[in-house]
Order: structure tokens, then sequence, then C-alpha cells
């Protein structure tokens, strides 16, 4: 029996693993949609009810892809998506918006894409500078009202960000990157949403696939992966940043676990409020992922990794600059 978790405070449960299904659609590397569908449907069939997808990736081609997968299960999972992350029709990012028209006609597409009657848990993917918080909760409070939407979400929001964003609507999850090697969020906004009774949603648990040990050199990364551009995985930072992925796998060889095993176990361990979502598009690392729920680390093998990995200790920004700009608004 999968374990579950509490997401906030107006009731929702969900599996402790979530299932990221970005990558099934852009991002990294080829799509193979049979594959995809079939990690879909072997994820919820061991358990899995939180999916995670948005309206940006694939430009709409993965929120269709996930309701295909779902169309005869749609009662087994907890439907997750978001937007504000605005791109035209040849893929090319066009800003954030987060105006209340815009959220209602998002809300719309994505109902429609999706194949579904309501989201489950609907996020602002990035916060818009440029509207006040309080107008796109607002919109985002009437699609709950309208039933199409049932949970709020934030993604990528700074703690005073989530503090008025809850007074307008009760917000359930805060979604952000957080990993060994983005342990960011430690601090000021995990304290806001345990404060606040928020949950915690973590993305890019294996430090986007870092932490598992495929990445030796470079060449590992495939041509028309997004990841050869990332400031984590250029030049000295890769060449820095190896040795973390080295002390993962020796306490993974400790513990007869994976790397990307031990990785999730970590992020598992910080609280019961915390639910990763590790994205895969293949139905082999799904299970070697669900593995982690059988990795129980005790004080002193935590408190290894957190000698390991303190905060800072990875070489390079989260995203480039211009992405760097778009979080902890």
């Amino acid at each position: 029996m999968m374990e579950r978790r509490k997401l906030g405070k107006q009731g929702l449960v969900v599996s402790a693993l979530g299932l990221g299904c970005m990558g099934m659609s852009e991002f990294y590397g080829p799509s193979d949609e049979a594959e995809a569908i079939a990690t879909i449907h072997r994820a919820i069939s061991l358990g899995v009810t939180l999916l995670d997808t948005a309206d940006m990736y694939g430009v709409g081609k993965n929120e269709e892809l996930v309701g295909r997968a779902i169309r005869d299960s749609r009662d087994q999972v907890i439907l997750a998506t978001k937007f504000g992350n605005v791109r035209g029709a040849n893929g090319e990012f066009l800003g954030v918006n987060g105006r209340p028209e815009y959220v209602k006609r998002a809300c719309d597409a994505s109902l429609k894409r999706l194949g579904v009657e309501h989201i489950d848990l609907y996020y602002q993917h990035r916060v818009d500078p440029n509207t006040p918080i309080e107008e796109t909760v607002g919109a985002m409070a009437d699609l709950v009202h309208e039933g199409k939407v049932r949970f709020l979400g934030l993604s990528e929001a700074a703690p005073a960000t989530v503090r008025r964003a809850s007074k307008v609507h009760p917000i359930t999850a805060l979604q952000t990157e957080y990993s060994l090697w983005s342990r960011d969020p430690e601090g000021e906004i995990m304290e806001t949403c345990r404060q606040l009774g928020i949950g915690f949603v973590a993305y890019s648990p294996l430090g986007r696939g870092f932490l598992t040990g495929r990445f030796k050199t470079q060449e590992d990364i495939p041509e028309d992966d997004w990841r050869r551009h990332h400031p984590r995985f250029q030049g000295e930072n890769f060449k820095r940043n190896l040795h973390l992925g080295d002390a993962v796998r020796q306490m993974a060889e400790e513990l007869a676990c994976t790397p990307a095993q031990l990785a999730l176990a970590w992020v598992l361990a910080q609280g019961q409020d915390i639910v990763p979502i590790p994205g895969t598009k293949h139905r082999r690392y799904l299970e070697e992922n669900i593995g982690a729920l059988r990795v129980h680390l005790t004080d002193e093998q935590l408190r290894r990794l957190d000698e390991a990995f303190p905060v800072g200790v990875t070489a390079g920004a989260r995203y480039h600059e211009q992405g760097m700009r778009g979080i902890n608004l």
C-alpha cells in the first residue's frame, strides 16, 4: 500500500511520491508516447495518485497526453496542472501572465486539453510581477467556486507573496525545486508553509537527474536535452558537481539502494508535509523511484548527508539568468 501524505489543511491527500510528467513531452530528449502512457498507467497501478503537468509543457501536448492516459482512471488520480508561463504556437516564451481574465482562459483551455471536468490542484506556475498576487489568486478562487478547480497552489513564490495569497484564499501547496543540491527553500520558505499549513511539493528532487549518477561527462547528456545548456551541467560547474554525485553513490552502496532512491529518501525524510514529484518517462525509472519509500535513513545518515550537501554547495545557478529572475517573487 502506497504511503499517503496530506497537502495543506483543506483535505487533499496524495501519494507520498508523485509523478512529474513534463519530460514525457519536452526538454529531456526524444519522446515515446506509448512508453510515457505506459509509465502513467504503471504509476497508477503502484498507488501513485499525484500526476503533475502544466499547460506550457510541450505547448499543451503534455496535458493532452496525460488526459489520454487517465481517461479510464480519472477517479484514481489527483491531477495537478499550472498556468502562467505563456508560450507561442512555435514554443517561444512570451512571458508570465497572472491577469484574472488570462487565468480563467488558461483554466478552460487546460480542462479541454486534459478532457476533464475539474482540476484537482491548480498552480500559478510563476508569479507575474506586473499583476498583484491578490488579483491572480482572486481569479483562481473564482475557479474553485465555479467547480472547475478543487485546490490552489503556487510555484516558486516568495514567502511574502505566499502570505498575501493565503489571505485571499487558502493555498494548499507550494511547488518549488528542492533536493540535496537545491536546498534553497530551507529556512523562510519552509517556515512560512508550515506556519500557514501549506504543503510543499518538491520538483526536481533528483537534481534534474544529476544525483542519479547517470551523467559522468557532458557527452552523456543527449544533444536535444536542455540540460546541456543548464548552468550546473556546463563546464567547470559540471566538473565541480561530480563529487556530489559521488557522495550519493557511495552512501547508496552502503545502504544497498540506488543513488536515486537515496536522494528521494532524503527529501521524504525532511517532513511529512513534503511530497517529491520525480519526473520520468520510463517505467523502469518509475519503479526504481518508488523503491525510495523502502529506504529509511537514520539520524546519523541524515547528518552525513547534511555535511556532504551544505546549503549552497552546488556549483552554478538553478536556472540561466532569465529563469532566475522569475523565481522567488
